[in-house]
């Protein structure tokens, strides 16, 4: 990032925390970029002529006449096409070993767009999952996270994403990856040769935490360059939100800002809102759509971090370990996608809703038989059957390893349905089960 004319030098810095610095100027614009001591520095806070900078490596060694030197601009990214199948750092910079992309400089963490620019979203975003295609379906525009516990293998969920999506382009936004999660995401698309429609933002755990903060901003400007200039189905996933609210909590507390609930900055949901609200479908046929990933500590969905994440999206996908057949799954009880009803039997086949809702109700069943089971009660001939449908049910269509378009979703909750139930004990209308009943 190289310095431009006009710039403004000063040297008399009045206060440092160990991620900030302030100092007396004047003309400075918030989000504004710096350079303090040689290292890379914003503007967080402006009051009157005190400008407080957040210094991305640190403020560690520097003294108190260093020279501050003013970009007169916030941070930018150049987009391009050039952009697809590469990797870059918080700074927009290329980390795989290629050129710098060529193209227009836009500054990120703009605004979201305006809502009469918006269009109700109404076209299916299909993932290939089925405990997301089918009980959840994803609809385009559509902001929605994964709650998971930290050691479930949500990035593994978010490159299984990445590859199934029918979308134009995917830009995934990691933030505190480990470098094994890093190596990991680089090889997984490489590897499936679908490097072609993918953009990668990452901050690994060896990068100073507060560069996070850049990474959704890069991510989403790509997002819009080819969303709106190029009416493309952008599918953004981010990953991990929780990493990126603790950077947002370092800065402020190092900055003597008094914390809120969880230790949590007041503004959390004014910062997630901003990001989360980039989410839309354009009249034109361009969209963003949000996936991300906030990781519950304990399992505590009450935290601030989910809580205020709740608000603002619409819907959550909620991953746990089915202890019956081993393996994760997208939770059916505790999984919601509010939009789902734009397009499930409309935009999908017309049996769509009463799969859907018959599964669960028997999933239910499972769940109050697993209760008799566990205290000493003696099980009915259809409680068995129930606790027999759930394994299938879970092995066969929650499972995220499953991978199948939504018409085999589909045949195979049918499937499911007449090998343990008959006719009459699923519920479903006659026009329907005429339609889809299996043939012995």
């Amino acid at each position: 990032m190289s310095p431009v004319a006009f710039q403004k030098i000063y040297t008399h810095i009045t206060n440092i925390t160990k991620a900030t610095c302030s100092l007396k100027a004047s003309g400075i614009g918030n989000e504004e970029l710096a350079v303090v001591h040689g290292r890379l520095a914003q503007v967080v806070k402006i009051m009157d002529d005190e400008v407080t900078l957040q210094v991305f490596g640190g403020t560690e060694g520097i003294p108190s006449n260093a020279e501050v030197i003013f970009y007169n601009r916030p941070p930018t990214l150049k987009v391009s096409d050039d952009l697809a199948g590469r990797f870059f750092n918080a700074y927009g910079h290329p980390i795989d070993g290629g050129p710098e992309v060529e193209g227009e400089e836009r500054p990120i963490g703009g605004p979201s767009v305006n809502p009469v620019r918006r269009r109700q979203p109404s076209e299916l975003i299909a993932t290939g999952i089925a405990g997301i295609d089918l009980n959840n379906t994803l609809v385009t525009g559509q902001k929605i996270p994964f709650f998971a516990d930290p050691d479930q293998p949500f990035n593994q969920v978010m490159a299984m994403v990445a590859l199934r999506a029918e979308a134009d382009k995917i830009i995934l936004a990691g933030m505190g990856l480990t470098n094994d999660d890093y190596l990991y995401y680089k090889n997984v698309f490489e590897n499936a040769g679908a490097l072609d429609r993918i953009i990668s933002f990452v901050n690994t755990t060896e990068d100073p935490p507060v560069e996070r903060l850049l990474v959704p901003d890069m991510a989403l400007t790509a997002a819009e360059y080819f969303a709106v200039d190029k009416n493309e189905k952008v599918l953004v996933l981010l990953t991990d939100m929780t990493l990126y609210a603790d950077a947002l909590s370092i800065v402020s507390n190092r900055m003597d800002q008094i914390p809120s609930k969880d230790s949590m900055p007041g503004s959390l949901y004014s910062d997630l809102a901003k990001i989360y609200e980039k989410a839309v479908q354009f009249p034109s046929g361009g969209s963003i759509t949000i996936i991300a990933v906030t990781t519950l500590s304990g399992g505590d969905i009450t935290h601030a971090i989910p809580d205020n994440t709740g608000y603002i999206t619409e819907g959550q996908l909620f991953l746990r370990r089915d202890t019956d057949i081993g393996k994760v799954i997208v939770d059916p009880f505790r999984s919601l996608s509010r939009l789902k009803q734009l397009v499930i039997g409309t935009k999908t086949r017309e049996d769509h809703p009463q799969v859907m809702n018959t599964a669960v109700r028997l999933y239910a069943d499972a769940a109050n038989a697993k209760t008799k089971l566990e205290n000493g009660f003696d099980l009915t001939d259809y409680d068995q059957r129930t606790l027999d449908f759930a394994k299938e049910y879970s092995e066969y269509l929650l499972a995220i390893d499953v991978n199948i378009d939504i018409n085999k979703m589909l045949d195979t909750g049918w499937q499911l349905f007449a090998r343990h139930f008959n006719k009459a004990e699923v519920g479903i209308k006659q026009e329907l089960v005429d339609k889809y009943w299996p043939e012995k």
